[in-house]
């Protein structure tokens, strides 16, 4: 599989918005920021608004409407043109859509810039186009999907797919033209090694591809490409197009300086990126929630390291997947009854394994180990109830304790066999992201599937219309958080 593929799905963004720290003053106190009332326009920059607008296509933002009303040169005409030209920068600076709006739980940190000051600064210099344009993410990442919005996108009807149906499905042994393209996007979703993808003949590497993705859709894994398999594969111009917008759209929601040190998870993709001082220390892949325990977007510190954990199985698992089980299933899995809770002791079988990684946030979402380690091997890693768990977790745990200069006190705790606690000196945070477009290992941005479906809802917010199709099956797999 491409192991580099998802490792560099999230980049580095190091540009604070401009005008979020050296803001004008108000004349009256010079101490006070400036108010949309003491924001002045004129011809020039009215011209300059409506070509920055124009031009809002590199941004994926061209199904919205920007209209530049007001006239300057009074009082109601310069705050109209300001309320404009404020809406435009929100757009550009946090995203045209509120994420906690379009998720039930969405809390990572989100840039938090002064526009109206930062948009007088841009008056006052005769700026307003450079200022509009910094604005948005100044990274590697977001002008490629940028230039591939502006390649993909249609001016009339949906381009013809990719990957064209025949009507006839595609068997195993088959020769055909279209294999090069459907081996393009299998290796791009990680069912087929690149070494596997060649020629147009339909070979048993790509066939065990297909199943394997047949199979996470719901479909019978029998190999033969037919429409419902077709329809997975398949993406056509306008369908690439939407999904680099939405990709833009939420980059535009992150902070442009995040921490230098930081775990952020993709969690559509199922891969976690571990930042180091500002460079990419690890890259391992997870197992985040199904598609109906979902994980949700946070944005929330690991503040300390658990040896050995115990496991209070939630209501929810214990109701609807232990209960009725008897006290041999519980005595099976090292577990009993405690103050009305079914709790799990340390040990090989605990859900969490090994290791848990504690996060502070009121969802009871954390990162830990698993001894279900067979889920690594899956493509599609929504397999949990919401937690994250974490490929090779003591490998992980014991690279933050080395890190953290708490390793000793990690060894100890794990030689005890009993649930301890290691406290870290400093909290680690720990963005869960949610990002169907990824980058190859080529730069180029690749697009996943969209395992949750949630990328309908971005869209729309962009004036996109709503793309139906397969989605991943849940599994019913173990019961682990």
């Amino acid at each position: 599989m491409r192991r580099s593929l998802i490792a560099h799905s999230f980049v580095a963004l190091t540009l604070m918005l401009a005008g979020c720290d050296d803001r004008p003053q108000s004349p009256e106190r010079p101490d006070a920021p400036v108010g949309i009332d003491q924001v002045h326009w004129n011809d020039d920059a009215v011209g300059q608004l409506r070509e920055a607008i124009q031009h809002r296509a590199a941004h994926g933002l061209d199904r919205m409407s920007f209209a530049v009303d007001g006239q300057p040169g009074s009082p109601e005409g310069d705050r109209a043109l300001t309320q404009s030209a404020l809406r435009y920068a929100s757009a550009l600076a946090r995203g045209a859509g509120d994420p906690a709006k379009l998720h039930e739980i969405y809390t990572v940190p989100r840039p938090k810039p002064d526009l109206v000051s930062g948009l007088a600064r841009a008056l006052a210099d005769g700026k307003l186009g450079e200022w509009l344009e910094s604005l948005a993410p100044q990274d590697e990442g977001y002008r490629r999907l940028s230039k591939a919005y502006l390649a993909l996108r249609g001016e009339g009807e949906t381009p013809a797919a990719a990957i064209p149906d025949k009507g006839k499905p595609l068997e195993p042994g088959a020769n055909d033209a279209r294999i090069p393209a459907i081996a393009r996007q299998l290796v791009a979703s990680d069912y087929l090694d690149r070494a596997a993808a060649q020629g147009n003949l339909y070979n048993p590497a790509m066939v065990a591809a297909v199943k394997r993705m047949q199979a996470d859709y719901g479909i019978k894994p029998d190999g033969v490409i037919g429409s419902d398999a077709l329809e997975i594969l398949n993406l056509s111009d306008a369908d690439r197009a939407r999904a680099m917008a939405v990709a833009m759209e939420r980059l535009r929601w992150l902070d442009r300086a995040p921490p230098q040190t930081r775990i952020d998870v993709n969690i559509a993709a199922s891969r976690l990126a571990y930042w180091r001082d500002g460079k990419m220390a690890d890259s391992r892949k997870v197992v985040v929630g199904e598609p109906e325990n979902e994980t949700p977007q946070l944005g929330s510190p690991i503040y300390r390291l658990v040896a050995n954990p115990t496991w209070t199985v939630p209501r929810s698992i214990q109701s609807k997947e232990i209960a009725g089980k008897g006290s041999a299933y519980l005595q099976r899995n090292n577990m009993a009854w405690k103050d009305g809770w079914i709790v799990q002791q340390p040990g090989p079988k605990n859900s969490l394994g090994l290791v848990k990684f504690d996060m502070k946030n009121e969802h009871q979402i954390y990162l830990h180990d698993t001894p279900a380690k067979q889920l690594f091997q899956e493509v599609q890693r929504q397999r949990s109830h919401g937690c994250v768990r974490v490929d090779d977790a003591l490998g992980f745990a014991e690279m933050l304790a080395r890190d953290e200069g708490v390793l000793d006190a990690w060894h100890r705790a794990r030689a005890t066999g009993k649930e301890t606690f290691v406290p870290l000196p400093r909290e680690i945070p720990v963005r869960l992201l949610y990002q169907t477009v990824v980058f190859g290992e080529d730069g180029e941005p690749v697009i996943r599937s969209d395992p949750y479906g949630w990328d309908d809802r971005v869209a729309a917010a962009l004036g996109f219309a709503s793309r139906q199709g397969h989605r991943l099956q849940t599994s019913g797999g173990d019961v682990g958080p």
